[in-house]
This record gives structure tokens, C-alpha cells and sequence, in this order.
């Protein structure tokens, strides 16, 4: 079923969304990766404030490729979830709802997702510039040095995901 959701994420919206569901986001997403991950992670386990706040917000797992011409933004594609795995439970108890990237997860992620009434969307790898185009906006705002990596925080419109593993554990990857 093809649904139209804006961020943030509320328990309301996630409880609607099934896996498999075609969906459009609009609003703020941010972008983080593997390094982004790994200095977040260690700001929470220092007891320090994180860049953005969690609660109620979607990461992208994605580092753009340089942006060309007058574009916003360059190649936006979705990267490897599994790399985040370890990263991913801590980040949910935090008040993180949604996570979009390619691929499986493993199962403390998705008994994190259960137990933390949150949502794992993917987007279609190899589709990055096609993607692209549903940004409207990118600002870099934490970890600059990380280059690509770095934390951005993104505005889009009509961005094509699907549910891949909604509240409740059901999981398209297996189907």
C-alpha cells in the first residue's frame, strides 16, 4: 500500500505503516554512517549531547558523493544497514523511530524495533541519483572532518522508501 507520512515520526504514524508498504517522506531526515555512528555512540557512553536530537527522528544511513553543477546534493544512494547494527539498540532507546538504508538486519535490532515501538526503512540501492532529487535541502551539522560521513541534516520531499521491518518484527527480507 503507497502512504504519504511527515517527520517527525510520531507512534501513531509508525503503528500505520506494515512491512512492505510503499511510503513517501517529507520533512527532516539526517544522514549518518559508519564513523558518524561510531562518534555518536561514543558521545552517548561519555554522557555528552549528541549533534541533532533523536527522539522522534529517521537516520539515513548514506554519505552523498560529491554534489555536481548547481545540484544540491550529489549521488544519495543508501548504504549497508548491518554496519550500524551494533550502534542501532542504544540509538532506539535514545527515542530514534526510524533508520532507512539496504539490507538485513540483525535480530537485537529487530527486537529493538519491537520493544521500542520503531520502524527500518530501505531504499532502493543503485538508485542514489534518482534519490537525490528528493532533497531539497542538505546542511552539514556535525563531524565535518568526516567528509562524505559527515552528519547532514537533510529536507525532503516525496522521499521513496519501503517498509522493510515495521513495530511489530514483520520483515520483507523474510517473506
Amino acid at each position: 500500500m503507497e502512504k504519504h507520512i511527515r517527520t517527525p515520526l510520531t507512534e501513531e504514524i509508525i503503528q500505520t505503516l506494515k512491512a512492505g508498504d510503499l511510503l513517501y517522506i517529507t520533512g527532516v531526515i539526517y544522514t549518518a554512517r559508519d564513523m558518524a555512528h561510531k562518534r555518536m555512540y561514543d558521545t552517548i557512553l561519555k554522557g555528552e549531547t549528541l549533534p541533532f536530537d533523536l527522539n522522534n527522528n529517521i537516520i539515513y544511513y548514506m554519505g552523498p558523493s560529491p554534489k555536481r553543477n548547481s545540484r544540491i546534493i550529489g549521488s544519495a544512494g543508501p548504504t549497508t544497514s548491518s554496519r550500524m547494527d551494533k550502534f542501532t539498540p542504544r540509538m532506539l532507546e535514545l527515542g530514534l523511530k526510524g533508520m532507512i538504508g539496504k539490507g538485513k538486519r540483525d535480530k537485537t535490532v529487530i527486537d529493538s524495533l519491537i520493544k521500542n515501538k520503531a520502524i527500518y526503512f530501505a531504499a532502493v540501492g543503485g538508485a542514489g541519483a534518482l534519490l537525490s532529487k528528493r532533497i531539497i535541502k542538505s546542511e552539514n551539522i556535525a563531524y565535518e572532518d568526516l567528509g562524505t560521513e559527515a552528519i547532514r541534516k537533510l529536507y525532503v520531499e516525496k522521499f521513496p522508501v519501503y517498509v522493510a521491518i515495521d513495530c511489530n518484527g514483520n520483515n520483507i527480507y523474510n517473506k
